[in-house]
């Protein structure tokens, strides 16, 4: 029989997968091209530009490879485990534990990234981050974002464990980034250059 997860395990999972994920977290970097695209769009506001990096895992290579690229990176993770596998991955970024669900840092980004973390969130949640998105967004940051490419739920795993995955339709997703002041600059839906993931790209304009 099948083992399904609820979004409610997810933090619980990780944080007891965190060290096994980390090993068998594929290096290959095959998001280099969609992250030099989030690159070339995220502003200068300030010198070192700013990255929230939202479900950051143990850091690597998404956060390494950008770092190395002279981002200023804060990672945000509700696995305690993960917090501190990143600390010790990026130890000139800061680590913040807390889930992404709350999150008020009080401070705004040039950039902000929720690769592979976004969609393990409720279809409720998920419509509540894009406020949470806005709040943290400096003048005309990028937001870069995974999701599903229909409107649904499915079951996957990490390292073994068995986890949860939502998401909109895509026609909610635009909405949702129209209503908090973002505009879509590209949406690739299951990208076949970056391992099929379903990738959106989008601009603040507030």
């Amino acid at each position: 029989m099948t083992v399904q997860s609820s979004p409610a395990d997810i933090i619980a999972t990780y944080d007891r997968v965190a060290a096994d994920y980390q090993s068998q977290r594929n290096r290959s970097l095959v998001e280099k091209p969609i992250l030099d695209r989030m690159l070339g769009v995220t502003p200068r506001n300030l010198s070192p530009r700013r990255l929230l990096d939202l479900g950051c895992g143990p850091g690597a290579p998404i956060a390494t490879y950008l770092a190395e690229r002279g981002m200023a990176i804060t990672g945000v993770d509700g696995a305690a485990a993960m917090v501190n596998l990143f600390a010790q991955t990026l130890p000139n970024a800061t680590a913040v534990h807390a889930d992404m669900r709350t999150l008020d840092l009080g401070e705004t980004f040039d950039a902000i990234l929720a690769w592979d973390s976004f969609f393990h969130l409720s279809p409720h949640d998920q419509r509540a981050m894009f406020a949470f998105f806005q709040a943290h967004a400096a003048p005309k940051a990028s937001l870069m974002f995974t999701s599903g490419h229909i409107a649904g739920e499915v079951w996957g795993h990490a390292a073994g464990a068995p986890v949860y995955h939502s998401s909109l339709d895509p026609d909610d997703y635009r909405d949702l980034l129209t209503t908090h002041g973002f505009k879509v600059i590209e949406y690739r839906p299951e990208d076949p250059t970056c391992d099929f993931h379903t990738i959106w790209l989008a601009r603040y304009t507030g």
